[in-house]
Order: C-alpha cells, then sequence, then structure tokens
C-alpha cells in the first residue's frame, strides 16, 4: 500500500464525525429526506431507495434485548449472483477438531510479518476457539497482521460478530452503517452479517480479533457497583451515513459456517444511504473505561475489568467476556497488587496492547504487545518468578500502574488451539520455566 493511500485514508478518518450511546436507537442520514417519517417499509421508500430491515435478533427475542436497524439502499441486498465456495486461508471455525483441548499453559510472540499486500481479510489467522457456528455457540480467537487495505472486496462474517482489537496500525472501517476509524486502544465491533472494508491508516496493521458465535455483546450489569463505572454506554461510537455509489465489479465474501464464500456484484453493496435501529457498529476507547478498584486491601476479582459480556443460558456465565486491564491506581495495604495465582473454570485468552503487563515478565521471550497467551479451564496460573520476588518485597505506597493496556477474552469452555497455532515458530516453548524457582517458604520463618 502506498504512503499516498494512507494519507488519504487517515485525511477521511480524521474527518469523521459519530452518534454515540451502546445500544442506542440511531437514527441517520447522509442525503435528507433519505429516511421515511412514521413507517419503517412505505410503499415507495424516499428518493428511489429500497426499504431493507437487517435483524441480529430473532423476531420475538424480548424488546430489552432485540436487536434490528433499517437500512435504505441504493440496491437490495438480495440482487446478487451465487457464491462459490474460495480457500479459507489461515481462518479457521468451530468446532475445532483438528487437535485435542489441551491443559498446558502456552504462549505466542507476535504473528510474523506479512507478505507484501496482505489486507485484513488475508491477514486473519485462527488461534483457536470452541463452541459450534452451526449452533451459535462458543467463540473463536484470530489475530491479524495487515500491510495493505481491502480493494474492491469487502467482508461479512454470518457466523458471528467481530470485536477488533488493533495493536499496531489505525484502521479505517467502512460499513454498511458508516465509516468508523479504530486506532490502538480502541476496540471496534462489527455485528453478524454486516458488510464492511478495512483501510489502514498505517503502513503496516497488527492485532486480535475475537469471533462471538453466540448472543451479542452487552454492557454487562452493574450490581452492587451502582448506575455508573466500567464502561460507560455514552462512550460508545456508532457511525453515522455514509454511502458509496459504485458501479463496477466488487467481491464479496461472505463467511458462512466456517467457510469462505465469494461473490462479485456489479455494485458496491456498502450503498446505505440512510437507516436507523439499534444494530449498528461501534468504536469504544478502552482508556475511557472507569476503572472500579480495591481502596482498602487484596486484588480484586478480575471480572471487575468487564468491558462486554455475551450471556450464555446460565445468568453470571458468559460465552465469552471481553476485559481490559486499564492504567489505574494501586492503593492496597497489606496486598500483594498483582493478580494472585489462581485455578479458573473459565478459560482465559490474554494479549498485550502496548507495554508491559503487571503479572508478566516482558522483553524478548515474555509476554509482549502483539503476543498472547492461553490458559485453559483449571490450569495454574499467576505472576511469574521475577513479578513475584519483586511484588513480594515492594514498597506499598500509592502506584500508578499507567505502562501497559492488557486485554483478555474470557469463555466458559476450552479453548482448542488450531493445528497451525500449535506448530507455529512464534510459540514460545518453555513457557512453564516462567514459573520455575518459586522457592519453599514454609518452616524458613519467612
Amino acid at each position: 500500500m502506498s504512503g499516498t493511500d494512507n494519507e488519504q485514508a487517515r485525511k477521511t478518518a480524521d474527518g469523521l464525525v459519530h452518534s454515540s450511546g451502546f445500544g442506542n436507537e440511531h437514527s441517520t442520514e447522509a442525503v435528507p429526506g433519505a429516511l421515511p417519517h412514521g413507517r419503517n417499509s412505505p410503499q415507495r421508500a424516499p428518493l428511489g431507495l429500497y426499504a431493507e430491515q437487517l435483524s441480529g435478533t430473532a423476531f420475538t427475542e424480548p424488546r430489552h434485548s432485540n436487536q434490528r436497524s433499517w437500512l435504505y439502499r441504493i440496491r437490495p441486498s438480495a440482487a446478487h449472483p451465487p457464491f462459490t465456495r474460495i480457500d479459507n486461508g489461515g481462518l479457521r471455525s468451530a468446532p475445532f477438531t483438528e487437535t485435542v483441548p489441551d491443559p498446558n499453559r502456552l504462549r505466542w510472540d507476535p504473528l510474523p510479518e506479512p507478505a507484501p499486500g496482505t489486507d485484513f481479510l488475508a491477514g486473519l489467522w485462527t488461534l483457536g476457539g470452541n463452541g459450534d457456528v452451526t449452533q451459535r455457540t462458543g467463540m473463536a480467537v484470530h489475530l491479524y497482521a495487515a500491510n495493505a487495505s481491502m480493494t474492491d472486496r469487502v467482508f461479512s462474517d454470518a457466523d458471528g460478530e467481530l470485536l477488533i482489537v488493533p495493536q499496531r496500525g489505525g484502521l479505517l472501517l467502512r460499513t454498511e452503517f458508516g465509516l468508523l476509524r479504530a486506532e490502538p486502544g480502541h476496540v471496534a465491533l462489527i455485528p453478524r452479517g454486516v458488510r464492511f472494508r478495512v483501510e489502514l491508516l498505517d503502513p503496516e496493521a497488527r492485532g486480535y480479533v475475537c469471533e462471538n458465535y453466540g448472543r451479542p455483546f452487552v454492557l454487562p450489569d452493574l450490581g452492587p457497583i451502582g448506575a455508573n463505572g466500567l464502561a460507560n454506554a455514552r462512550d460508545f461510537l456508532a457511525p453515522v451515513a455514509a454511502f458509496e455509489d459504485v458501479e463496477g465489479p466488487v467481491q464479496v465474501i461472505n463467511k458462512f459456517c466456517g467457510n469462505l464464500w465469494s461473490a462479485t456484484y456489479g455494485h458496491s453493496p456498502l450503498d446505505v444511504v440512510a437507516w436507523h435501529g439499534n444494530l449498528t457498529p461501534y468504536v469504544y476507547d478502552l482508556r475511557r473505561f472507569n476503572v472500579i478498584g480495591t481502596i482498602s486491601y487484596d486484588h480484586p476479582d478480575p471480572s471487575i475489568f468487564t468491558v462486554l459480556t455475551s450471556p450464555s443460558d446460565t445468568p453470571g456465565l458468559a460465552g465469552v467476556d471481553f476485559v481490559v486491564f486499564a492504567p489505574r491506581w494501586l492503593v492496597g495495604e497489606d496486598t500483594f497488587r498483582p493478580p494472585y495465582f489462581h485455578r479458573n473454570v473459565m478459560s482465559e485468552y490474554m494479549g498485550l496492547i502496548e507495554g508491559a503487563y503487571d503479572a508478566k515478565t516482558a522483553g524478548k521471550g515474555g509476554f509482549v504487545p502483539g503476543g498472547g497467551s492461553l490458559h485453559n479451564m483449571m490450569s495454574a496460573h499467576g505472576p511469574d518468578r521475577e513479578t513475584f520476588d519483586k511484588a513480594s518485597a515492594a514498597e506499598l505506597r500509592p502506584q500508578k500502574v499507567d505502562d501497559g493496556l492488557a486485554f483478555m477474552f474470557e469463555t466458559r469452555w476450552p479453548v482448542t488451539a488450531t493445528e497451525q497455532a500449535r506448530t507455529a515458530e512464534h510459540l514460545q516453548k518453555g513457557y512453564d520455566e516462567v514459573w520455575q524457582g518459586l522457592e519453599r517458604h514454609w518452616g524458613s520463618g519467612a
């Protein structure tokens, strides 16, 4: 991708405006008069447009959880030729059966640099996951590395919504609903089935993706925290309507039941002139997360850092949670301040956006930005030996943790790693060794 292309994408991104609020009923039109009034599907939609509803939930789900938007577009989505199968590349889907679930703790370095001309879709690489896409249960962990924008092609995922976590390089997301900008430190969500194209704001881009096959992500209940805190709804930004009126061949790639399918349209499907509803892409700045923590003693459970959750049929048991370890103060008295040693019924994939994480050693061979670790259910983990020794002897004065930004995809089922992840050159060898040397202190008077 040329520097001129990057500059043009960034110029476009710099001029974006948004509509704010998570789960809001948004209403937006790129051309005045494009939205009908008083009805969703008039006999003739305004300006010669076609009315189309996009449903993210079943029609009969409860009103509080029902998601849908009405789109007013130049051509209906139904006007397309047949799809044909294409190669899946590095993308894999549940059920993950090419390997067996592994109780061992695993850690990876960042993805290798991609070949020239690799765009976001071609750069997707699946680490693992759980569930079954045909049953709309479970999740997958993907990474991406790209050095080119998607040109003359768009992507949609019928299997799940995509939570994109940039780690290096900004993204301009051109969606059916409008444009969003996602920089490192942001997350962007593309709902199930929404078509989009990714343009790079920088020469290279790298990051993580959680593909959520289950119920759509929502904000977690706050319970005793009260009415405010954690991720505030007002900080989620939705796009305003923006459309492409482009005639000419466009490749549309659809992920359906684990495989990629392609059709060549004679026009751009990003042709929505106006829309209204509560199903929408959005972007959120993780640094706006309102961290709640201890002001007395002990390290709180990491669930208190939950940004988004995909509920399951069991209250409090998430299909997948998205958790962020954002900048915060540590003030606990007589407290081991990094995360404690634990075993968890949930399974945890952890990634690092920038800096260092306070429970893991950084640097070469350690937990580094762009890398990740997998601790499956009941796999014992916690601070490595170096971190434990340092934290056990630290002066317990107020401490600002602001030199890193880490996150976690936490899921109810074990994550089965793909064969490509198990045999990857960037899989770290000897990860278990970081806990070696944790000495016996019993009987020493310590």
